[in-house]
């Protein structure tokens, strides 16, 4: 193991320099309007690829082997702990009616959900809401700066990466009491967190890479859509639509081939 690290991190070293010497061999023509450091991009692109292939892919399959209540549990603590992120930036855009159906969902989920292992607000009629910093910042005019690629924290822009510390700070996972007298119990729930959040990522593989023949492009469009869609800015592309109708079709398939 310890060899394999010493190898990703030879990768990423080697990957980050090549990428800032090459930051100029892809031609202004060719270069997408939000990723002028594209070299530099897709150097960090495939060192995370080489990071999640070897690490968290496979600890992510593994853990969909667990019951599927365990999983649910998992993320739904998790996802109530967000909610605290999610109604403080609702506060600061003024949504006011969002934050109510945030602050109802931390109420009950807590109470009720026993501490957010049981999601029983939804069936309530109070969703799950979307929302972190850099989206607050969108909503005030930001521009979201040009796509950037972050050591194994994936796609991010010049306007969200630092936005993450406010998020991070808003998370009652990332407490200082926890994080400074309860480490390692706070380094388990980041770990569990990351697991999670990585298992509900494998089933939306497939529509990421219809999305083009270059997964580095396929990720930057999937994931710039997705922000401008959230900010309320361009809406998805007549492509992006076709992508999903493509997804649903080929869930449908499978569903099909696992009862027969």
């Amino acid at each position: 193991m310890a060899l394999a690290w010493r190898g990703l991190w030879r990768a990423a070293v080697i990957g980050l320099l090549a990428g800032l010497v090459g930051c100029a061999s892809v031609p202004s023509e060719d270069r997408h309007p939000d990723d002028p450091w594209e070299s530099y991009n897709r150097a960090m692109f495939a060192f995370n690829q080489e990071v999640d292939q070897a690490v968290l892919r496979p600890t992510a399959v593994q853990y969909r082997r667990l019951p599927d209540t365990v999983q649910a549990g998992v993320g739904n603590f998790f996802s109530n702990l967000n909610d605290v992120t999610v109604l403080f930036n609702n506060l600061l855009q003024g949504n006011l009616e969002d934050a109510a159906s945030d602050s109802g969902r931390l109420m009950f989920n807590t109470t009720f959900g026993l501490g957010g292992l049981i999601d029983v607000a939804s069936p309530m009629g109070l969703d799950k809401n979307n929302q972190d910093f850099g989206l607050t910042l969108g909503a005030w005019g930001v521009p979201s700066g040009p796509y950037l690629q972050l050591p194994l924290l994936g796609p991010s822009t010049a306007r969200d990466a630092p936005a993450r510390l406010v998020d991070g700070h808003t998370n009652p996972r990332n407490l200082s009491t926890i994080r400074r007298d309860r480490t390692p119990l706070w380094v388990g729930l980041v770990v569990v967190d990351v697991i999670d959040m990585r298992a509900g990522l494998i089933e939306t593989e497939a529509l990421i890479e219809q999305l083009s023949d270059d997964p580095y492009i396929a990720m930057r469009r999937a994931w710039l859509q997705r922000r401008d869609f959230l900010t309320g800015g361009r809406q998805a592309d007549e492509r992006a639509e076709e992508m999903l109708d493509e997804l649903e079709e080929l869930e449908a398939l499978e569903a099909m081939e696992a009862e027969e």
